[in-house]
């Protein structure tokens, strides 16, 4: 009986985490204005909307370059300026094409990667509503000196009405445990001993 009661009431937290994560999404977007950073950063995905949305962006000056991440590997900077819709000049001047990452944690660490190379200090983050959790989380993880702004873009998951069917259900429910997958990794690797420099300076006391 003890060992029912344990799984109903780990269910049951499970499903308010899920519904917490559902609203959180659903209250993502339209997404206000972000500050002017030092740079706009892209996830790319499924849909082009949000490569337009970054574009518009840095059209509108919120960053000094843009970083489109994970853009297929085929493809060309011709191709992909057709699919941002991008001006020219600013296309040519201003955006950076990542071709390394095949998911999130890779996108975060051409983020990182990229972020360092141009000493930015601040991001705007352009990615899916209901990617926005867990991508903020891994670059959080992968730069936590950076300052990062979301900037969600609404896609065709009804976040509202999530469960009405099979596909957004699914959906849902399998972004919710990427994204606790990820917050026990990071709780883990929290319990782990910190940076070099402070063990030494413990050590030495």
């Amino acid at each position: 009986m003890k060992t029912l009661a344990a799984l109903l009431i780990g269910l049951m937290i499970w499903g308010l985490g899920l519904l917490a994560f559902t609203t959180r999404v659903d209250h993502s977007t339209p997404a206000p204005a972000p500050p002017v950073a030092d740079g706009v950063v892209v996830l790319t995905g499924a849909s082009n909307i949000r490569l337009e949305a970054a574009t518009k962006l840095l059209e509108d000056g919120k960053g000094k370059r843009l970083l489109i991440s994970g853009v297929n590997r085929e493809a060309t900077r011709a191709d992909v300026q057709t699919v941002t819709k991008a001006v020219k000049p600013i296309y040519d001047c201003c955006v950076d094409l990542g071709f390394s990452a095949a998911n999130t944690v890779g996108n975060a660490r051409e983020t990182a990667e990229w972020a360092a190379s141009k000493d930015y200090d601040s991001l705007i983050i352009v990615t899916a509503d209901y990617h926005m959790p867990r991508s903020m989380l891994e670059l959080r993880a992968a730069m936590p000196g950076v300052k990062l702004y979301p900037y969600p873009v609404r896609t065709d998951l009804n976040a509202h009405r999530w469960w009405k069917t099979s596909i957004s259900a699914r959906r849902m429910i399998v972004e919710y445990c990427k994204y606790l997958a990820i917050l026990g990794r990071e709780a883990f690797l929290g319990l782990g001993p910190k940076d070099k420099a402070a063990s030494s300076a413990k050590d030495d006391h």
